[in-house]
């Protein structure tokens, strides 16, 4: 029997853009997208995403009436398509535009292919001249699996190359074309087959996710976490293989210490069991986000111990069915209270907040605009809303107006600017009397971030918009709970309309069990303790102002930090993993972050201050640190 795609050319056209859609919403591979396929049956794909599809579909076409909502197949959209095209062809309605997209080499139509896949882009929305991350919101995470399945596509051997210098699609498609021969020569074989090379200019190959270690004469394992995100095998599990044998030769040497137990509260000190030497330490706590000391509150701990024997330890419903408690009401007006606006929801966790709010508020055609350092809670919930996502660069203002200005000229939708307060891993504050301004400008709507601000940033603790005197300028601040509040969660706060639309919209609210009674009690106590004890937060800002005197006289990058986060920047992944393993000789307990925390060569130690470090600890702390930075040659030893 005859294809019914193939019996016409304009059928086949329909087919192609119409499977191209649906392959970018549901990340589907094009092959497995045939004519008979059922949307539901065989697809999984329910009525939300279908009206996503059917959106898309719509727009790549630019047609200009709804598709009807009946089509059950790919097969019947497609004819469902071609009527709608024939309607208006009759009506005289002017044809889709043409994109420099569609007529393409092989390279840059597998560039563009894996573009769509992994962005959820349309077609006609990569221009190849667009700018990956300011104009596409293609970051370093997808920009590297992108690579990776263009790559595959083009049928190259060997691990995908290191192409993040290419900031558009036609640079990453010349890129790929110029260094293919390369990738093709890391194939096995490939060496024998050449035999060895004499050229010193050349660069080593990497080696693929799995291979043994043993780059360069000390035996280094040159391979980072993002060797194993694009890993490909039939066997889902191998990626898992590689990555441990990785893990497990950092453990070795004593260079990953993630997850190690606590055995005593986290204070200035803390009691952890080293599971490397299998034995219990106390340590100077400078990894804990208890920037108030609140975790360890009496009037805290008793208002959870007090809650949990009265209602229980936890409920078993979403807040809609049986899930609300009477506490949780009043965190959420005491939190609304204390952030000074109408309104407050709860979400399970500040995470959860990010993913629910992002993707209630903003869909497939509106824009998402946000700052390159953004936490990834936010960059997934960009995703997860299926929005253009833009990004800007770092609290740069002109190329957040730039990126505003051509978003307007652009679409129909609206734009959400969303950035952090403080940005977690550099402890620097965004730029937010620009934001507001340039949202004004641009019909624009903010959400900030204050994870890391609330009880550290304003006169009260307040967070970002305080801070700037901006408050009722932003439309919704966000928060967690899980750090100077001292328990779990994650809360919006905004005006009461919008609040109301997200406890319908936000799927992480409404299918969700919320966060146990007894910790909302404790919330509300910490809100209490906060707002009657002052003190605490002046003495979190003089020891923060004591220890990085300290560090900056010593010699250290602290970036641009202005809040309780000290980014100790060293840049060099190795050198940072081993100043952090002398740190914690020391007796100092605080966080190496490197890859996928922070862009590949931009490693460093993150300490966090908090009201409860005496000034000894300081003292000690500020030894410890260049004591190991000078052993492991960060600093010069004098």
């Amino acid at each position: 029997m005859t294809n019914p795609v193939s019996t016409h050319p304009d059928t086949a056209r329909v087919h192609d853009g119409v499977v191209e859609v649906i392959a970018a919403r549901t990340l589907y591979d094009v092959g497995h997208l045939r004519p008979e396929s059922h949307f539901e049956a065989d697809l999984g794909i329910d009525s939300v995403i279908m009206e996503s599809v059917l959106l898309s579909v719509r727009e790549h076409f630019a047609l200009s009436a709804e598709l009807p909502a009946g089509p059950a197949t790919i097969g019947e959209l497609v004819d469902a398509v071609r009527a709608a095209l024939a309607a208006d062809a009759g009506s005289g309605a002017p044809a889709p535009a043409a994109t420099d997209a569609g007529a393409a080499d092989p390279v840059t139509e597998a560039v563009v292919a894996a573009a769509m896949r992994q962005t959820q882009y349309q077609r006609h929305q990569l221009a190849l001249d667009a700018d990956l991350e300011g104009e596409l919101g293609v970051d370093s995470v997808v920009l590297t699996s992108v690579v990776a399945e263009a790559t595959e596509r083009l049928g190259l051997t060997g691990p995908a190359p290191d192409l993040a210098g290419a900031t558009t699609l036609r640079a990453l498609a010349d890129a790929l074309r110029a260094c293919a021969p390369a990738v093709r020569n890391t194939a096995p074989g490939a060496e024998a087959a050449g035999g060895a090379g004499t050229d010193t200019d050349t660069p080593e190959p990497r080696r693929a996710p799995g291979s043994a270690p043993g780059a360069g004469p000390d035996d280094w394992d040159h391979r980072s976490m993002k060797d194993f995100t694009e890993q490909r095998d039939p066997d889902l599990f191998a990626k898992t293989r590689s990555f441990a044998g990785y893990l497990r030769s950092r453990e070795k040497d004593r260079l990953y210490w993630y997850g190690m137990p606590l055995h005593s509260k986290c204070g200035n000190r803390a009691v952890i069991f080293d599971e490397l030497e299998g034995r219990k330490r106390e340590f100077l706590m400078f990894a804990s986000n208890n920037y108030l000391g609140l975790a360890n509150h009496p009037g805290v701990i008793e208002a959870v111990v007090d809650a949990t024997r009265t209602y229980g330890a936890t409920h078993t419903g979403s807040r809609f069915i049986g899930g609300t408690n009477m506490l949780h009401k009043e965190l959420e007006r005491r939190l609304a209270a204390f952030k000074q606006r109408p309104a407050c929801i709860v979400y399970p966790g500040g995470y959860s907040a990010n993913l629910g709010a992002i993707s209630a508020l903003v869909k497939s055609y509106d824009t998402l605009v946000v700052d390159r350092l953004n936490h990834m809670s936010i960059v997934d919930g960009a995703r997860l809303s299926g929005a253009v996502r833009k990004i800007y660069r770092h609290n740069d203002m002109a190329d957040l107006e730039r990126i505003l200005s051509r978003s307007a000229e652009q679409g129909t939708g609206g734009r959400l600017i969303v950035a952090d307060g403080v940005f977690s891993m550099h402890g620097d504050v965004c730029d937010l009397p620009g934001i507001v301004r340039l949202a004004k400008e641009y019909d624009a709507r903010v959400m900030i971030d204050d994870a890391h601000s609330t009880g550290v940033l304003g006169v009260r603790g307040s967070g970002t918009a305080e801070h700037f005197g901006l408050k009722g300028e932003v439309d919704l601040e966000l928060g967690t709970m899980s750090k100077t509040l001292a328990g779990m969660g994650g809360f919006v706060v905004g005006e009461e309309e919008v609040v109301e639309y997200l406890r319908y919209y936000s799927n992480s609210y409404v299918f969700a069990a919320n966060i146990p009674a007894g910790v909302a009690a404790g919330l509300i106590a910490a809100i209490d303790v906060i707002e009657a004890e002052p003190e605490r937060l002046k003495r979190l800002w003089t020891n923060i102002g004591t220890l990085r005197g300290r560090l900056l006289e010593a010699g250290f990058d602290l970036e641009h930090s202005e809040s309780a986060i000290l980014p100790i920047v060293i840049g060099d992944e190795r050198r940072a993993m081993e100043m952090g393993r002398a740190v914690r000789a020391r007796g100092l307990f605080c966080q190496t972050v490197v890859y996928p925390g922070v862009p590949l060569g931009d490693a460093r130690l993150r300490v966090s201050v908090t009201c409860e470090h005496t000034p000894q600890d300081l003292d000690l702390a500020a030894e410890i640190f260049v004591d190991a930075a000078r052993e492991t040659g960060v600093l010069p030893t004098p």
